[in-house]
């Protein structure tokens, strides 16, 4: 008897991978993204299922930019017996034009999909990381069935309601309340001219050691630094304003203008532990030592244009928002958090859970887990993790 094949390195065991496309037209003014024309949207699909299990439920991940059809999470929930996909939105890797109204869109015609084509009856939204904030947003706006008519920036914009399916449950692992909270909390709020980046002041830069500020950090200084972060934020949101109205009063009013945003990784917590005290390792996040985070080429909005920043940055305009989503979310939700989660911290995965207002809710935390799962015990975490689901679609008839 000849033995089994091995799977593809990036699918588990007993599991099949369909690599698809959904398209769908949409007669832009102008095109967003690489391809397309401006008329047609592609988004590309991964579709990972055990072979010999049938489901009529389906776990959905989208986030706003990441493509992680490959995520370790992905490759544990299917080999657990459960039908995943991964679709990525048309901003995948791309955020510097990124239009959160346009990427709930997106959502929509991947479960419309799902749902018209393949057959799947009930749609489980996981929200990974940033996917947390968009799978809330996107529930309540498919629950209020109003669609979508325009975008952060007041430009005309519409998603159609029947196309936005609402799921039968929500699931956030490793997730932030928005793109553009965590950001005001990240960003560094000694540049004051944006114009000279290199210029910071010294009390507020928390990287230079001639600051007379220094963990562990006093009540008064994190909350000047706070509102300092709020400062530098709405001071770019004004001039984006500016800018933006300059361009529509030209003679090419759909023109866009991009845009450098300089060191955008300078939250307290990571260089001081007793700031939302949990298992996390102090001096290092996510993407490692936040010194060089800082200002290196991946960091937050480092990239960006004028009508993106409202949609995705704006502390003051963009919509995608999973607190304020909360109360519009009638249908069950699962929070699972990682003790050690060196990007999404305590107070994230607790604004989430407290944010959904029914009872039909459940918080799990992963205990010593990171954001990814990595370490030593990222596996056992990982399976924790996978199983705290289980046991919640199990709960609420949704399991295979």
């Amino acid at each position: 008897m000849e033995p089994a094949a091995a799977p593809h390195p990036g699918t588990p065991r007993g599991c099949e991978r369909i690599a698809y496309a959904v398209g769908f037209q949409e007669n832009a003014t102008y095109s967003d993204v690489y391809g397309g024309g401006g008329a047609v949207v592609g988004l590309d699909c991964h579709l990972v299922r055990p072979v010999d299990r049938g489901s009529d439920t389906l776990l959905v991940f989208m986030h706003p930019v990441g493509g992680g059809m490959y995520l370790p999470a992905v490759r544990a929930l299917a080999s657990a017996g459960h039908h995943v996909l991964w679709a990525n939105s048309r901003y995948r890797g791309a955020d510097y034009a990124l239009i959160m109204e346009k990427v709930a869109k997106d959502l929509g015609e991947a479960i419309y999909d799902a749902k018209e084509r393949m057959g799947y009856s009930k749609i489980v939204l996981v929200g990974w990381s940033g996917g947390g904030s968009l799978s809330m947003w996107y529930q309540a706006l498919a629950e209020a069935g109003h669609g979508i008519a325009d975008t952060a920036a007041g430009d005309p914009y519409e998603a159609a309601a029947d196309r936005m399916p609402a799921a039968d449950a929500v699931i956030m692992m490793a997730a932030h309340v928005s793109r553009h909270q965590i950001f005001t909390e990240w960003i560094d709020p000694s540049i004051l001219d944006e114009s000279q980046p290199h210029v910071r002041v010294r009390e507020l830069n928390l990287y230079d050691p001639a600051n007379p500020n220094q963990p562990p950090y006093s009540q008064d200084f994190l909350e000047t630094f706070a509102a300092a972060q709020v400062a530098r934020n709405r001071r770019i949101t004004s001039w984006v304003q500016e800018k933006l109205a300059e361009i529509r009063a030209s003679a090419t009013p759909w023109a866009e203008f991009a845009f450098t945003v300089h060191a955008t990784m300078a939250d307290p917590r990571w260089l001081d532990p007793a700031i939302e005290p949990s298992d996390r390792k102090p001096g290092v996040c996510y993407l490692g030592d936040p010194r060089v985070v800082n200002d290196g080429p991946v960091g937050l909005a480092r990239f960006c244009t004028l009508r993106s920043w409202l949609s995705q940055w704006s502390i003051d305009h963009a919509r995608c928002d999973a607190v304020a989503a909360g109360p519009g979310v009638s249908v069950p939700v699962l929070v699972v958090g990682n003790s050690a989660d060196d990007a999404c911290t305590p107070s994230h995965t607790q604004r989430l859970f407290d944010a959904v207002t029914h009872d039909r809710k459940r918080l799990h935390i992963v205990q010593g887990a990171t954001h990814y799962y990595t370490g030593p015990d990222g596996r056992a975490h990982q399976g924790e993790a996978v199983q705290a689901v289980t046991d919640f679609l199990l709960e609420h008839d949704l399991a295979t």
